[in-house]
């Protein structure tokens, strides 16, 4: 069922050639003369949005208060071109306002304003539900790339063969490997994932495969592996780039065969397990610079996804700034308001070489270190892409380069978190040790080199 469009309109003047306009529209409008005309338990939340043509009055900003609290949308302001030159009625308009218009009023205007203001709501409300499962609340999109991989993911889970995920750092991947799981034949067996690259060499085989009591010394009672405790569900092998060559061989025996052998067992045993493996690294470039088996790669990529970057889904950005906001605001100030126009553009400007998780991190450290009433550039650590030359640099006019950036951007971040302690840096950016000084050695950086 469609979603009616409805507006709050307050105060509108006597002889007001607005309504006809936003009627003929499709809005259904409800006007109040002012805010003591309706007490707020009538009206809260029963409109999209709001509109409110401001009076002239001392006691402005204890009206608009009683005004915003009749609904708990979104609000557009009208006002005399003077007024918009005030101190006091300027803070109004960034602090409580999504958008305003000055008077002579212009009826088209105002409409498009309003249009792009429920559309903007109705995605928020629509985002979500893309996928709807116990995991999808966070697989959010509207944008072509997404729409394009929640058809995938419908499409591979109704296969039994193996996934194999490419993608950025912090695009999700976990989260669709989830999903995978969740709409398989399997989804009410387990899903065990485990990350090769954060894992010792010397302990990988014993944490995918197990090992028998007196097996080696320290063995002293039985350990089922990984694989094995996947048995009847799905088995996520994240940055499975980084698993080790001589480890490469026993995972393929185990895909070609469906079997396993624990550390000192001495019988293969039987395990039915999806595997659904995802990396950031190139493994066609991998294969050829053998660090990776090719017959691995195959039995793996019977199925890819790919992961789009953040930089590629321009659409979603808002839409993910928003909803990560609602889900942060109950452990928040209840006066913040959302995000300044200032904030929405260095967002979509920016490169995002952190992905969604870089996203999420920045609007919760800027949701706790606001000191107004709406989320500034300032705020996210954004304020030098108030310049739009500054946002796109000549460097970022290639994928290649943007790639450069982000991960050049993320080590040198992750190193000054943490000086000297390269065990540490790997495990933040669940990278192995070898990807990490690979990393530095490609982009010439030295641990050394990037103290603070």
């Amino acid at each position: 069922m469609n979603h009616e469009r409805s507006l709050l309109y307050i105060n509108p003047p006597r002889e007001c050639s607005l309504l006809p306009h936003l009627r003929r529209a499709n809005w259904q409008v409800r006007t109040v003369n002012s805010p003591g005309e309706r007490k707020p338990s009538a009206l809260a939340g029963q409109h999209d949005l709001g509109l409110i043509h401001f009076p002239e009055r001392d006691d402005l900003d204890r009206y608009v208060q009683d005004c915003l609290a009749l609904n708990d949308g979104d609000w557009i302001a009208l006002l005399p071109r003077e007024m918009a030159e005030t101190p006091t009625v300027r803070r109004l308009i960034l602090e409580h306002f999504l958008d305003y218009h000055t008077q002579p009023v212009d009826p088209e205007k105002i409409t498009n304003t309003l249009g792009h203001a429920w559309g903007m709501a109705n995605l928020k409300r629509q985002g979500t539900s893309q996928i709807t499962d116990s995991r999808d609340e966070e697989m959010i999109g509207c944008s072509p790339p997404m729409t394009a991989l929640f058809a995938q993911i419908r499409k591979v889970s109704a296969s039994s063969a193996p996934v194999l995920i490419t993608g950025e750092t912090g695009t999700g991947k976990e989260l669709t490997a989830h999903a995978i799981h969740e709409r398989s034949s399997r989804a009410r067996g387990p899903f065990v994932a485990i990350n090769c690259g954060a894992i010792p060499h010397n302990l990988i085989q014993s944490e995918l495969f197990g090992y028998e009591r007196g097996a080696f010394t320290g063995a002293s009672q039985r350990k089922i592996g990984r694989i094995e405790q996947a048995n009847g569900g799905t088995l996520f092998l994240d940055e499975i780039g980084d698993l080790p060559m001589e480890m490469q061989a026993n995972l393929l025996r185990f895909l070609q065969e469906g079997q396993i052998d624990r550390i000192g067992g001495t019988a293969p045993i039987d395990v039915d397990v999806r595997v659904v493996a995802a990396t950031h690294v190139d493994l066609p470039q991998a294969v050829a610079d053998e660090r990776f088996r090719e017959d691995l790669y195959h039995r793996l990529g019977v199925l890819c996804l790919h992961m789009p970057p953040l930089r590629e889904r321009n659409d979603d950005i808002e839409i993910l700034a928003r909803y990560y906001f609602e889900l942060f605001s109950a452990d928040g100030r209840r006066s913040l308001r959302g995000f300044s126009r200032e904030a929405l553009q260095a967002m979509r400007s920016y490169p995002w070489p952190g992905n969604i998780r870089e996203l999420i991190n920045r609007v919760r450290r800027a949701m706790v270190m606001c000191d107004g009433r709406q989320i500034t550039p300032a705020d996210l650590g954004l304020a030098s892409l108030d310049d739009p030359g500054e946002a796109q640099p000549a460097a970022l006019r290639t994928l290649e380069a943007i790639r450069e950036l982000a991960d050049r951007q993320a080590l040198l971040s992750a190193i000054q978190r943490s000086p000297g302690n390269m065990s540490r840096v790997a495990a933040e950016l669940e990278i192995s040790r070898v990807t990490l000084y690979r990393l530095l050695e490609k982009y010439g950086m030295h641990p050394s080199r990037q103290r603070t």
